[in-house]
């Protein structure tokens, strides 16, 4: 075959238009093994084109996969990556800025699974950063119900990394796996649990972190008052670089799904309405009776993808992430999704079912 009609072109700019187009677009390249062309990448941001996260992804993806990448440098809007073998062993990333770690496991995690055998991520920069899940978010909720998938990893949060300087590090270890299996979450069933953590690190006083954690319970206690809710509120130890507040809540449900809320402190906000913010994102996310909040959704979409059979997923509304991740898997993969609009007769609630037929991608290198 020609190797130039085998290019695949990406319009960087469609739908939700960011940095997701990239890593999606990316990982599906290094697994199924297609070249791939992303084109006017980030058009519509105020700062359009690579920045510093995404560049280190991309150069994660190609290091991983023995990759050849042009025009990978900050700033531009056009990039080519022409995949080789995947390679298993030890990787590094480091975005240099508070760029997230948990944006480079995104792009990284779905190709190492289709290595040789078990590698190694060490990456590097912001773990509780702006605009971007918080590492607690992807131990927490991200890691076990991606699991259910069949593949497995294990993460270690060398050090905390706070914006503007980074300086965070997650060790990752990936194992690889034959095939990804289908997943079925259309049952949320009552919410059980919730729990979670308020911290303070650096030298920002204790004291933000009892006043996140009590203004998020008595916002959750006005909706749900049945059950006992634990917010910790922690001074992060050594393990931190630079100075920063946050809070993440979970909630957990008797079928095992999953919910959270999380907010990050910025200079000059109050520490109640850091507190306050997490919680009604919680409450946003369970009310809809889904069985995952709107940040998970468009991070299963990928595996969705690859997995053999048809995954079933109940969601809220659909967001634009997760509908531009479909529109990717969807060019790059032989996956098909559907999306179904369920009416609930006793309540207001809307809720849809996000459906893959699979493309069953195989582990070759295995």
């Amino acid at each position: 075959m020609d190797p130039v009609a085998a290019v695949k072109e990406v319009d960087g700019s469609v739908m939700e238009g960011g940095g997701q187009i990239l890593r999606v677009s990316a990982a599906l390249s290094c697994i199924t093994g297609s070249a791939i062309k992303i084109t006017k990448i980030r058009a519509g941001r105020s700062t359009p084109g690579l920045r510093p996260q995404h560049l280190s992804g991309l150069q994660l993806v190609s290091d991983i996969c023995s990759g050849s990448l042009q025009g990978a440098t900050i700033g531009s809007t056009d990039i080519s990556l022409t995949p080789g073998k995947i390679r298993s062993g030890s990787h590094v990333a480091d975005t240099q800025t508070a760029g997230s770690v948990c944006l480079l496991l995104q792009v990284a995690l779905p190709c190492a699974l289709y290595a040789d055998a078990s590698s190694q991520l060490s990456l590097k920069g912001g773990t509780n950063a702006e605009m971007a899940p918080q590492i607690d978010y992807t131990v927490k909720i991200f890691k076990p119900i991606v699991e259910k998938f069949g593949l497995n990893f294990d993460c270690d949060i060398r050090m905390r990394g706070y914006y503007p300087k980074g300086g965070g590090e997650v060790m990752v270890t990936v194992n690889p796996v034959k095939e990804l299996q289908a997943v079925t979450m259309t049952e949320r069933g009552n919410i059980t649990k919730i729990h979670g953590r308020a911290f303070v690190a650096g030298v920002l006083p204790f004291k933000l972190a009892k006043d996140m954690s009590a203004a998020a319970v008595r916002t959750i206690r006005k909706e749900i008052k049945e059950l006992y809710i634990n917010i910790q509120p922690l001074q992060e130890k050594d393990k931190a670089c630079g100075n920063g507040n946050g809070i993440i809540i979970i909630a957990e449900s008797s079928t095992g799904c999953l919910f959270a809320g999380s907010a990050l402190g910025k200079k000059g906000v109050y520490a109640d309405k850091v507190g306050i913010e997490a919680a009604e994102m919680l409450l946003r996310n369970i009310r809809h009776n889904g069985c995952v909040d709107e940040f998970l959704q468009d991070q299963l979409i990928i595996f969705m993808a690859l997995a053999k059979g048809i995954s079933r997923i109940r969601t809220g509304a659909v967001t634009l992430h997760t509908q531009t991740a479909i529109h990717i898997a969807e060019q790059l993969t032989q996956a098909k999704f559907t999306i179904r609009k369920c009416e609930d007769e006793l309540s207001s609630n809307v809720n849809y079912i996000i459906e893959c037929q699979g493309s069953g991608v195989t582990n070759h290198n295995l």
